[in-house]
């Protein structure tokens, strides 16, 4: 199987788990935000709110901070402070993120098994 294939053979099953119950419902933009908190986090280098408002490459300002709203609704975000600095809130991604990312992470697996 080509590397196409394989890849929409994951877009499949991406969407699939977007359907499922256990998975919150989420648009692309949030979902690229999530990306994004996620990879900083990974990579200690945590996201503050101001430097997600200034990623212009996903949305507009306004955009980003509904965006922001929403993830904290959906229990995938927690904004916390790192040491006696009280006025820089970093983005960090919960337990709900993590299992969002495990999942996501055993499709593309189940994506190349079938390869």
């Amino acid at each position: 199987m080509d590397s196409k294939q394989i890849y929409l053979r994951f877009l499949n099953l991406i969407h699939a788990l977007d359907g499922g119950a256990s998975t919150p419902s989420m648009d692309l933009d949030a979902k690229k935000l999530l990306e994004v908190i996620a990879v900083r986090h990974a990579q200690e280098k945590p996201l503050t709110v101001t430097d997600a408002m200034g990623l212009d490459t996903i949305a507009s300002p306004a955009t980003i901070h509904r965006k922001l709203d929403q993830l904290r609704e959906l229990g995938m975000i927690d904004t916390v402070f790192e040491g006696k600095n009280r006025r820089t809130k970093y983005l960090v991604p919960t337990q709900a993120a993590q299992n969002y990312f495990d999942q996501v992470g055993k499709v593309m697996e189940q994506a190349l098994a079938q390869a």
